[in-house]
């Protein structure tokens, strides 16, 4: 199976975590996040971006906002 490299934003302590894993704890993160891409969508026919769009929804509804991501964007 061909791989590729994508960019995913996570929050700090989540970064801290996979930073601090070995290197077989990793290669099982990345096989995780891999497994749960492709069952979002694939098994519910929903496209990349409806899962995206779903993911924001979801972020937007626990409080963040458009101006807390551009605040955030910002401090990098």
């Amino acid at each position: 199976m061909a791989t590729a490299t994508i960019t995913v934003q996570v929050d700090a302590e989540a970064a801290k975590a996979f930073a601090k894993a070995s290197p077989e704890e990793q290669r099982k993160i990345q096989l995780l996040l891999n497994l749960r891409l492709q069952d979002l969508t694939a098994s519910h026919g929903k496209s990349l971006k409806a899962v995206m769009d779903e993911i924001g929804a979801r972020a937007e509804a626990r409080g963040l906002t458009p101006a807390i991501i551009e605040s955030l964007l910002r401090d990098e």
